[in-house]
C-alpha cells in the first residue's frame, strides 16, 4: 500500500481560546500512513479517537501542531521513507518549529526506545498494540509532563506472548475498535467502504517476517463485537466491508474462557495449528463452543444484509478449509476473491521460510477453490532472492506462476529485516543484481499472464463498485485529455472501481450524470477492452435516479447486461 494523509480541518478562534486553557482542544494533527490495510484501519481509529478528544486534522504538514507517522516494518524501503520524514522534521525543529513528532505503528515497536535516542526530534512512540494510550502520550508531551522516557513511549515489548486469560483481563485495545467514530468524509469510496479488524497479530513466525514481533501474538475479537461493528457501519451508509487479519482463515473464537467481570466476552489469544488439524475448519475441545472463520463470514453476511459486498484479506494457505469455500459459494454477497500468498515455488525455500505447507498442498487449495467457486479470482505474493535461492528454485517459481494463472501477484525482492530468523540464521547471499533480474523476469511473466486473464473478460458484463474519480479523457482522441481541447468537445470523466473479483475497472461517466454521484455505487459495466492490470468498459444502462435500485450479487457477471445500478 502507499501512503495517505488523512483529511481534516482547522481550528476556529473559539477553539483557540479553549486550546489555551486545556492544551489539547484545537490542536491540528497531520497523520501519514505507510504500509498495509491494517495500518490504514489503525490510522482511521486513531483519527476518530483524537477528533473525539478535540484534536483537528489537516492535510498540510506545515500547518500541523502534531505530526504522526504510522509506520511499516515489512520492507526496508518503507522504513527509509519514515526516516526521511523524521529527518525533515528534525531540520524544521532546529529552525525553531515547535511541532510535536510521534512515530507510531510497527517501526516504533521494532526499533524500540533506540529510535527516540537516535532521533531526539521524536517526541513520542507508540506501538500498534498500544494505540489506546496515544492520547495520554500526546497530552504528556503537550503539557510538558513527559520528562522521563517512559512517559513518552508505549510499546508491547516482552508482553507480546501472554496467556489467553491474561489477555482477556488486560486487552484495552479492543475499546479502540468498539468506540470507532467512523467518518464518511475520510473513508474510501465516498464513505461507502470500510475495513473491520477480526484479528490482531500473528502466530506463524515465517522466518522473513517481523509481524509477530511488531504486532504481537494473534488476538481474536469476539464475533458479536465484529458483527455489531459491521452493523453500525452499514447504518452509516457502508455497503462494502473488508474483514482484516494477518491470517484471517485461522480466526477461531472459543466462547467461555475470556470474559470480563460483567460477563462480556473479551478478545483472546488464537489457538495453535493443532486446532485445525484433522478437519476442514477449526475445532474446539470437547464441550467447548467455538466460532470458526466460516461461521463468522456467514453471520456477517446473514445478519447485516445492508452490506452488499463482503471481502476478507489476507488468507493463509495452511489449514484453509472447505467450510470457508462452501460458505462463499452459498452466500452471494461474499466476493469471489482470494488473496493467497505463496512466496515461492520451491519446497526447499518454503521450508526455509517456515511457511508450513508444501507446493502440492498449496496447489491442492487452489484446485479446491476453483472447483467449489468456478468464478473465483485469485492473487498472491512472491518473494525473490530469498537466502540460498538458486536458479533452479527460481525456475520452479516461474513454472508455478504459469500453472496458477492468477490475476496478479505482488512481487518483492527479499529484504532482510532485523529481528527475524532469516536475518540471524541465513546469509543474504543472493546478489542484488540477481534479485533485481529475477524480480524483473517475474514481473514480465506475470504481466503476460495478467493480460491473458483480464482479456477473458472482454465482452462480459461485470458489476463494478465505484471507488474514485479518474482522469479526464478527450472524446475525440479517445486518450487522456490534453491541456487544450476544442471548445465544442466535452471532456469525458472516468471513474474507477473494482469487480467482485478485485479487478480494477474504469469507464466514462454517462453524459447525463456527475462523477460524484457514482462514487460508492455498484454499476453493471460491459467490458470492451483490457490491459495487464485493468479492464475498461461502458455502463450498460444509465440509472433514472439514485433511489429504488436493486441489490447486486457477489458473483454476478451476465452476458446480456440484465442487472441494474445498485446502491
Amino acid at each position: 500500500m502507499g501512503l495517505r494523509a488523512m483529511a481534516g480541518g482547522y481550528h476556529t478562534s473559539s477553539v483557540i481560546a479553549e486550546d489555551q486553557q486545556t492544551g489539547v482542544l484545537g490542536r491540528r494533527v497531520f497523520l501519514e500512513t505507510f504500509g498495509c490495510q491494517m495500518n490504514e484501519l489503525d490510522s482511521e481509529l486513531v483519527r476518530g479517537h483524537l477528533m473525539a478528544l478535540g484534536y483537528q486534522f489537516t492535510t498540510d504538514r506545515d500547518q500541523a501542531d502534531v505530526v504522526l507517522l504510522n509506520t511499516c516494518s515489512v520492507r526496508e524501503q518503507a522504513e527509509n521513507k519514515v526516516r526521511s520524514r523524521i529527518g525533515l522534521i528534525g531540520v524544521a525543529k532546529r529552525q525553531g518549529s515547535k511541532v510535536i513528532l510521534g512515530v507510531i505503528g510497527c517501526m516504533a515497536e521494532r526499533e524500540g526506545v533506540n529510535l527516540i535516542r537516535k532521533y531526539p526530534q521524536v517526541d513520542l512512540m507508540c506501538g500498534p498494540g498500544e494505540l489506546d494510550k496515544l492520547p495520554m502520550l500526546l497530552e504528556n508531551v503537550i503539557m510538558e509532563q513527559a520528562v522521563e522516557l517512559a512517559d513518552r513511549v508505549a510499546l508491547q515489548g516482552n508482553r507480546t506472548r501472554r496467556s489467553a486469560t491474561l489477555t482477556a483481563a488486560q486487552d484495552n485495545l479492543e475499546m479502540l475498535d468498539l468506540s470507532r467514530a467512523f467518518d464518511p468524509d475520510g473513508a474510501a469510496a465516498g464513505g461507502h467502504s470500510a475495513y473491520v479488524r477480526i484479528t490482531r497479530g500473528c502466530n506463524k513466525f515465517c522466518t522473513y517476517c517481523v509481524v509477530p514481533f511488531t504486532r504481537g501474538a494473534e488476538v481474536h475479537r469476539p464475533p458479536d463485537h465484529i458483527v455489531d461493528e459491521c452493523r453500525r457501519l452499514a447504518q452509516r451508509g457502508v455497503i462494502e466491508i473488508t474483514l482484516l487479519g494477518q491470517t484471517v482463515n485461522h480466526y477461531v473464537y472459543t466462547h467461555g474462557p475470556a470474559v470480563s467481570v460483567d460477563g462480556q466476552e473479551r478478545p483472546q489469544i488464537g489457538p495453535g495449528g493443532s486446532a485445525f488439524r484433522g478437519s476442514t475448519g477449526a475445532n474446539g475441545r470437547a464441550g467447548q463452543v467455538t466460532t470458526s472463520f466460516a461461521e463468522l463470514l456467514r453471520r456477517v453476511h446473514d445478519e447485516v444484509p445492508a452490506i452488499k459486498r463482503l471481502r476478507f484479506v489476507t488468507s493463509y494457505a495452511r489449514d484453509f478449509g472447505d467450510d470457508i469455500l462452501e460458505v462463499m459459494a452459498q452466500c452471494p454477497r461474499i466476493c469471489r476473491y482470494l488473496h493467497l500468498p505463496v512466496q515461492s515455488g520451491s519446497d526447499r525455500i518454503l521450508k526455509l521460510m517456515n511457511r508450513g505447507y508444501t507446493l502440492q498442498e498449496y496447489l491442492g487449495l487452489v484446485d479446491r477453490a476453483r472447483r467449489i467457486l468456478p468464478d473465483v479470482c485469485l492473487a498472491g505474493d512472491i518473494i525473490v532472492g530469498f537466502p540460498t535461492e538458486t536458479d533452479e528454485d527460481f525456475e520452479r517459481t516461474k513454472a508455478l506462476l504459469r500453472r496458477l494463472r492468477f490475476k496478479n501477484h505482488f512481487i518483492f525482492k527479499y529484504s532482510p529485516r532485523p529481528g527475524t530468523a532469516a536475518m540471524s540464521r541465513l546469509p543474504d547471499d543472493v546478489p542484488t543484481e540477481v534479485k533485481r533480474r529475477r524480480n524483473h523476469e517475474l514481473l514480465e511473466l506475470q504481466a503476460q499472464i495478467s493480460a491473458q486473464v483480464h482479456g477473458e473478460y472482454v465482452g462480459r458484463t461485470v458489476d463494478v463498485f465505484v471507488e474514485k474519480i479518474g482522469q479526464r479523457r478527450n472524446t475525440r482522441s479517445g486518450g487522456l485529455a490534453q491541456a487544450v481541447h476544442l471548445g465544442w468537445e466535452r471532456p469525458r470523466v472516468q471513474v474507477s472501481g473494482r469487480t467482485t473479483g478485485d479487478l480494477i475497472t474504469v469507464f466514462d461517466v454517462p453524459e447525463q450524470m456527475q462523477a460524484e454521484d457514482l462514487i460508492g455505487r455498484i454499476i453493471p459495466v460491459r467490458i470492451t477492452r483490457s490491459g495487464p492490470l485493468i479492464l475498461e468498459g461502458a455502463p450498460i444502462r444509465p440509472p433514472a435516479s439514485k433511489g429504488d435500485q436493486p441489490t447486486a450479487t457477489a458473483g454476478s457477471a451476465s452476458a446480456d447486461g440484465s442487472s441494474d445500478f445498485v446502491r
